[in-house]
């Protein structure tokens, strides 16, 4: 039997229903100094001299499973930063400030410093403060004795109103420059716990990949160097931070055609994911594949952005282009 997102306890479509229910509540509160507040990467309020204020909050999900069953906790703030980070790029933003919620059912110091000490790392990268943060012990909240938290947090950005990258000049004969991932990243954790933990410990050690369970913690990759120096330099007419739903999500940049064409072989973790019985489809629905972000620009852009990268030592590479049919196609077969 095949293995999905839905039968791991995330039906998309559901959730997707859930949170139109949501956006039509809050977009009652919008004025006219709202651009965009609900449905991309960022919300956008506009404020004095020209800028607009980009905000955008988000978890790590039930990736801290995983560094509680290792009872290691130093990397997973990297992650609720760059989960945070990587989608207030994708409007032009550069991240300012940040600020976290660690949410516990016990009070134990050690873990936190671990958390924060990741937390301090990201930002670093990302070159912003985190200016404050909650802690919450909530004994009850979390079934069972055991140690149990949750983790998120919230980037506050600033963009010239004449620097905002939306993706509404994406036009086809574009080309979709994809950013190397470092491993999962942050999303499809229900699926890939479901999959690989009904067979493999987290301790297991298998061949190309390791540790198994050091190889799901990895920490997911900061883009804002590199594709805040790419924004500069370059044309740019898209950019998506490929989390949560995968590469369903470049639809939202625009309603046009998006065709992956010349990915790369995925990372070992990812096809060990696959051979566990999750198909092909199911697979570029939920998981990075290997790229963890894309830039959409014209095509005698792209090897100015890859070099750019490469200059941040960090590999990149066309993986598709754009055409005039609406959907998002890997190779010919339609995945959104």
């Amino acid at each position: 039997m095949m293995i999905t997102y839905k039968s791991a306890g995330v039906d998309v479509t559901k959730i997707k229903k859930s949170q139109a229910s949501i956006g039509r509540i809050i977009a009652s509160t919008h004025s006219g100094m709202v651009k965009s507040g609900f449905g991309h990467y960022a919300g956008l309020v506009g404020i004095h001299g020209g800028k607009y204020l980009a905000t955008h909050t988000d978890g790590v999900g039930t990736k801290v499973m995983i560094a509680n069953l290792l009872k290691k906790y130093d990397t997973i703030g990297i992650d609720c930063v760059a989960m945070n980070v990587n989608d207030v790029i994708c409007i032009g933003a550069t991240p300012i400030s940040f600020v976290d919620y660690i949410a516990a059912n016990q009070n134990k110091e050690s873990v936190f410093v671990d958390i924060a000490k990741g937390l301090a790392v990201g930002a670093k990268k990302s070159g912003m403060p985190i200016v404050g943060g909650e802690t919450a012990i909530m004994p009850d909240l979390f079934e069972g004795k055991k140690f149990a938290f949750d983790l998120a947090g919230m980037v506050a950005g600033l963009v010239d109103k004449n620097k905002i990258i939306m993706g509404n000049k994406i036009k086809p004969g574009d080309h979709i420059i994809g950013i190397a991932s470092s491993g999962i990243h942050s999303n499809g954790y229900s699926l890939a716990r479901k999959a690989l933990l009904k067979k493999y410990s987290i301790n297991d050690s298998i061949k190309g990949i390791g540790k198994l369970g050091l190889a799901m913690l990895s920490p997911t990759e900061i883009y804002v160097k590199p594709v805040l120096d790419v924004i500069s330099k370059c044309t740019v007419h898209g950019l998506a931070n490929i989390t949560g739903g995968a590469f369903t999500k470049l639809l939202r940049l625009k309603k046009t055609g998006f065709v992956l064409d010349l990915t790369p072989t995925p990372p070992k973790i990812m096809q060990l994911i696959q051979s566990m019985g999750v198909s092909n489809e199911e697979m570029y629905k939920t998981f990075n594949m290997g790229v963890g972000f894309c830039v959409i620009a014209p095509k005698d852009e792209s090897d100015r952005i890859i070099s750019i990268c490469k200059k941040h030592n960090i590999s990149s590479y066309q993986i598709g282009h754009i055409t005039q049919r609406t959907g998002v196609f890997l190779n010919d077969k339609r995945l959104a």
